[in-house]
């Protein structure tokens, strides 16, 4: 018989909230069995909410997790299926990050000009109230 899990102890486990659990359940991510109105979750439901956690950590969203459980759950040949979609979706995922580097250093330079401005600004200040005293 395989392992099961309760939703608190997968809270637990991954530290998040059951109310979590119950929303991915929701979106149709996971489905556990029932006993009553206890919820009973497989061992793949743990690993999907593992990788659900993991997939939003590198911002996947929850549509794309989905695409590739479905891909997954539809064929045999799902496994070849979703590593091109995975591939596919990390390579836009490290252009997203690559655009947000280059914004981020121009905001810096951005900053870095302004600030300048700004102790120039106050130097010329300092000076005037030098020169009045």
């Amino acid at each position: 018989m395989s392992k099961t899990f309760s939703i608190s102890e997968l809270a637990a486990e991954f530290d998040i909230t059951t109310r979590s659990i119950r929303f991915y359940e929701d979106q149709g991510l996971l489905h556990p069995s029932r006993r009553g109105q206890t919820r009973i979750y497989s061992s793949k439901d743990r690993v999907r909410l593992k990788l659900i956690l993991r997939g939003k950590r590198l911002g996947f969203s929850l549509a794309e997790t989905r695409e590739l459980f479905d891909l997954w759950d539809e064929t045999l040949s799902g496994s070849e299926k979703q590593l091109q979609l995975l591939l596919k979706t990390i390579n836009g995922k490290r252009a997203e990050l690559e655009q947000q580097l280059k914004d981020i250093a121009m905001v810096q330079l951005e900053l870095d000009s302004a600030e300048a401005r700004c102790l120039e600004a106050l130097q010329e200040l300092e000076q005037k109230k030098m020169t009045v005293e």
